[in-house]
């Protein structure tokens, strides 16, 4: 693998759609895999997976034509280099609050001068090559969550961090931190407002955003959103 997949489709000004998976097990991870998705993304903060079986879900991915990504339980390094260790060609942290949150959690997916990852890619290696190192910029996908009041304030200092792809809107954190209802699929103008807010920023800075969707309706209106305001391609993600 020299080049990343969505990397390749967000250069042709395409979308690309996300897969949730939040068993732990190799098998419903592939047969979810197989559904069409671009990417599919083992959660990690949610639910009961942990690395010895996130790790399984990761290579069941691999079998299919989908992207292997994580979203790791916490913006920890130690968790963040292992998952992309083990094979994980994207990475999504929770709870990015601040420029700081930020530079922590792109600077553990990158190799040096940009970031302070450790070289060990035992999986990712054997995936991609012997020469995944000097590929690693290309393979690994960074986002960071935009779900707190603080990071939606700082969402333009976050945007800025050398090393970080995109964001990801996890409308039901962000709805709460907004003193609105948490719902997924939400229609309160309040939060309508800041989701629209965070894409118009995310185009602004270059970069790409997505969006956990609760089903075909909403996730349909922001694609059609994203997509009318940049040819620069926006992740879904539906459960």
């Amino acid at each position: 693998m020299d080049k990343h997949p969505l990397r390749e489709l967000w250069r042709a000004g395409k979308g690309a759609l996300n897969g949730w998976a939040a068993i732990p097990d190799g098998f419903a991870t592939e047969a979810l895999a197989r559904q069409g998705w671009d990417s599919v993304t083992v959660d990690m903060q949610h639910g009961v997976t942990h690395y010895d079986s996130a790790v399984e879900c990761l290579r069941s991915v691999l079998t299919t034509p989908a992207v292997p990504m994580v979203r790791v339980p916490w913006n920890e390094p130690g968790i963040i280099m292992k998952m992309i260790d083990s094979g994980a060609f994207g990475v999504i942290c929770p709870m990015i609050s601040t420029r700081a949150d930020a530079e922590q959690f792109a600077g553990a997916c990158r190799y040096p001068p940009v970031g302070y990852r450790s070289a060990g890619p035992i999986r990712s290696a054997m995936i991609a090559g012997a020469d995944y190192m000097s590929k690693a910029e290309e393979l690994v996908i960074t986002l960071a969550m935009i779900e707190t009041e603080e990071g939606y304030k700082n969402l333009d200092e976050i945007l800025e961090t050398p090393g970080l792809d995109g964001v990801y809107i996890g409308p039901n954190d962000l709805s709460l931190g907004l003193g609105r209802p948490p719902t997924l699929d939400s229609r309160d103008e309040v939060v309508v407002e800041a989701i629209a807010h965070i894409l118009a920023r995310s185009k602004a800075h270059g970069k790409v955003a997505g969006i956990h969707c609760g089903g075909p309706i909403t996730r349909g209106k922001w694609w059609t959103t994203a997509l009318s305001w940049s040819r620069s391609a926006r992740m879904r993600a539906t459960s």
